[in-house]
């Protein structure tokens, strides 16, 4: 492409063409080119190339004016900055456009017109920098995009404020901060058709998690209207995570599916004045997704390509991010932008940086403030800085953490001094999330009433190293930071497996050396995702007898969904495969639920369906109760969410576990229960294990094998039911202690009888993540696996490796 081209069409640029058309520019005519003819959709529509940007500063005699204008800069002081920004840009504004350039514009709008049949064709105008969206610096969404322009002055004027936009107050200062020179850096300007996304939905994917960078998912937002408000942070939107390895295997692979609170959107004015306007979304919208299960798997199917085609033009692994609309009057799905994703493609996984708060939970949760949406992974303290708009920055000190409604790009330069930043709107795509994770700064977004409830010189601690729920605490709670260098670890000849509770967390814990997981409980994803007990979702009208305000809660809360039962198979279905997905194909082992009856009495509706006990430790739980004629259908409903997983996610990893079987006999009751509601030990490869946490189940553990594959240890139970004592009781709890010498006889013991009968064995509770000496104690015993928590992986690998040494399974 020629360099001195002043106006070209999309189709005629690529991606070697970033500095005549921009990155942006250059990005949508390559997938033009190389991506159309494999079925992905991509408006039409021309570039005012970064020649023609410098034609017009030439002929309006602005370089050395613009140079003047900012020299001596400072661009910590917010005012300075904004002063000389604006009167840079004024000048811009100011200027006219050769003779030559105006009317070669207005010939390329007009064949795009006659192009899609319009008489003035609606489009959008964006900025696209010539440096920006490269793999190696992000200078995106720091220039301007104007919406629904019509008509040739229209048109025009908008280019000419993209090419001031190149000016903004964030970008002069993004540029000084990273020492960009400002003339080295040309503007181009994107003239695209719009996608009537106003009419239907709007977002964007990444072909990563934007949290921990885990490679093996597409992230999906979307909302109503135009896609503006989902990158702004205005809202927060709809998500979905597709699982590409066995969605490439032609399984519907949605692992996952929130829906976002998507109150406002953004459509097409209706006068020249106002372009675009934001209207309120009908409730009932407002409870359904934007996109149906289909159109997320074909936008996954297009970017998990687009990722494929531009990895191999850089020769690397290169995520991408995409931004997406969904044509209202066609009814049809497309493209508007993509982009390499900057900050996770570059972060080396070797290298672990733990942030870890020291505080007990117990302590903490009481002081907690306001919860969101967590971004990154570490933990910040600070002042609260509340602000409301840029003319509260005077009062910003650096270090401050910003706490406000929402961020746009004109907040970058208080941001980057920030602590960590707390905003009520706003999903993990929005602005905040975005700026958060490239400046390395923790971030709680959509926390909803943040501004409301923290004020101003309050110290608090925010923290983001809890899972996918972000934190801010009253004061400052102590936290401890470890950096470990994955490569220096020993190789244990013994598999560490992890015990997983909350899904939010297993992409972060993938990244550490593990064969898997030994323990995923179902209780966290029931407590926090699902809230209602099953039986008050199969028995709901009797409920809405007895009982309208509750039936009212349960209402709101499965909306959307086709029944009751469905609610809970999928949500649960979504948190186990979240945690299959992030350790595929290694096996995770699914613990059915092992709620005592008072636990279950706690969910909604729990109270008309749970019994009063005395000692629930020892009653009504586990096997007896997947059997019971009273809960055998609840039961059904765990065995559907598992056969979901593994049939039509295709997670085939997932093996499934029987807690608290007291007999062989029960053993045998549960696998026919399970058969009865379509999940069958054996088929599809399905395998079945038992935890071993009672005596009886060490005693028969050669009649246990005959029904099981498997034994996973369940030390905490094991213990206290040796040793009859509650292990809840204070006043006994110097007593308890998993390296009893009675415990471990019978720990050796079962590891024996199932080595014997060719069973596999490994352990699940909590002693090798507290003592590394009774890991040691397991590996001379012979052990399988131990599973262990995520936190003890580093100090317990090391423990088991020398262990090993000493024993002879390594060369000295």
């Amino acid at each position: 492409m020629s360099k001195n081209k002043l106006v070209v069409w999309l189709d005629e640029v690529g991606i070697e063409d970033v500095e005549l058309v921009g990155g942006k520019n250059a990005s949508l005519g390559e997938m033009i080119k190389g991506l159309s003819p494999k079925g992905i959709k991509i408006p039409m529509g021309f570039v005012v190339t970064a020649e023609a940007y410098r034609y017009f500063i030439s002929y309006n005699n602005l370089a050395e004016k613009i140079k003047e204008a900012l020299k001596g800069l400072d661009t910590n002081d917010v005012f300075d900055l904004q002063k000389r920004g604006l009167t840079v840009r004024e000048m811009i504004k100011g200027g006219e456009f050769p003779d030559d350039l105006r009317k070669t514009i207005i010939e390329y709008y007009e064949k795009l017109s006659e192009m899609y049949k319009r008489h003035r064709v609606d489009v959008a105008v964006r900025s696209s920098a010539t440096a920006e969206d490269l793999p190696d610096a992000s200078f995106a969404g720091q220039q301007e995009t104007y919406l629904n322009i019509k008509g040739d002055e229209t048109l025009l004027t908008a280019i000419k404020n993209c090419f001031a936009s190149l000016f903004t107050d964030r970008a002069i200062s993004y540029r000084e901060s990273f020492g960009f020179d400002h003339f080295a850096i040309g503007l181009a300007v994107g003239i695209q058709k719009m996608v009537r996304s106003d009419l239907a939905s709007a977002g964007v994917g990444f072909s990563l998690d934007t949290e921990s960078g885990f490679k093996d998912v597409v992230l999906i937002n979307g909302a109503y209207g135009l896609g503006e408000m989902v990158v702004q942070g205005a809202i927060t939107p709809d998500e979905w995570l597709v699982f590409k390895p066995t969605f490439k295997q032609g399984y519907e692979a949605i692992i996952e599916k929130k829906l976002g609170k998507k109150t406002h959107k953004m459509v097409y004015g209706t006068t020249d004045e106002e372009r675009v306007k934001i209207v309120q979304v009908p409730e009932e919208k407002q409870k359904q997704f934007c996109l149906t299960d289909e159109e997320v798997l074909k936008l996954a199917d297009w970017i998990m390509k687009i990722e494929e085609y531009y990895s191999e033009k850089y020769n690397k692994w290169t995520p991408m991010d995409v931004e997406w609309a969904k044509d209202g009057e066609l009814n049809e799905l497309f493209i508007v932008q993509a982009r390499p994703e900057t900050i996770h493609s570059r972060k080396d996984h070797s290298k672990i940086t733990v942030y870890k708060i020291i505080e007990p939970y117990e302590e903490r949760a009481g002081k907690r403030l306001v919860q969101g949406i967590a971004v990154g992974d570490k933990v910040a303290t600070g002042k609260v800085k509340l602000m409301y708009s840029l003319e509260d920055a005077k009062d910003f000190k650096p270090g401050d953490v910003l706490v406000t409604d929402m961020t746009d790009p004109d907040w970058e330069p208080i941001m980057k001094q920030a602590a960590a930043i707390v905003t009520n709107r706003g999903g993990r795509t929005c602005h905040a999330a975005i700026v958060a994770r490239e400046l390395g700064v923790p971030a709680v977004v959509g926390a909803g009433n943040a501004t409301e409830i923290l004020k101003d010189d309050m110290e608090v601690t925010v923290s983001c190293a809890e899972g996918d729920v972000g934190y801010v605490y009253k004061g400052i709670i102590e936290y401890e930071v470890e950096e470990v260098d994955i490569n220096t670890l020993p190789k244990t000849k013994t598999p560490i497996m992890m015990n997983v509770a909350s899904p939010e967390g297993a992409f972060d814990f993938s990244f550490l050396p593990n064969a898997g997981v030994g323990l995923a409980r179902e209780e966290f994803i029931i407590n926090n995702y699902i809230a209602i007990h099953p039986l008050a979702l199969i028995k709901f009208d009797e409920i809405k007898e007895k009982d309208p305000e509750l039936a009212q809660i349960i209402e709101d809360r499965t909306f959307g969904y086709d029944n009751k039962e469905e609610y809970f198979i999928k949500k649960l279905s979504y948190g186990i495969a979240r945690i299959a997905a992030a350790f595929y194909p290694k096996p995770v082992i699914v613990r059915f639920s092992d709620f005592k009856s008072n636990e279950y009495a706690n969910l909604i509706g729990g109270k008309y369906f749970e019994p009063k006990e005395e000692n629930p430790m020892l009653g009504w739980r586990g096997a007896s109760r997947y059997y019971s004629p009273q809960y055998k259908e609840a039961f059904g409903l765990e065995c559907k969410a598992i056969l979901r997983v593994r049939n039509k996610m295709g997670l085939t990893n997932v093996k499934v576990m029987v807690p608290f079987c007291r007999t062989p006999e029960e053993g045998k009751k549960v696998l026919e229960v399970m058969e009865e509601y379509g999940l069958r030990r054996g088929e599809n490869g399905l395998e079945v294990y038992v935890m071993c946490e009672l005596p009886s189940n060490v005693v028969l553990a050669d009649q246990f094998s005959e029904y099981f594959d498997g034994f996973s240890i369940g030390s905490n139970d094991l213990t206290q039911l040796t040793l009859g004592l509650d292990r809840d009781s204070s006043l006994i709890a110097h007593i308890y202690d998993e390296r009893n010498e009675a415990v471990k006889r019978l720990i050796a013991q079962v590891i024996k009888t199932a080595k014997q009968h060719g069973r596999k064995i490994g352990i699940c509770g909590q002693g090798p993540s507290d003592y590394p000496d009774f890991a040691q104690f397991l590996v001379e015993q012979g052990i399988d696996t131990i599973s262990i928590n995520p936190d003890a992986v580093l100090k317990t690998t090391k423990a088991v490796y020398e262990i090993e040494k000493k024993i002879g399974l390594h060369d000295n």
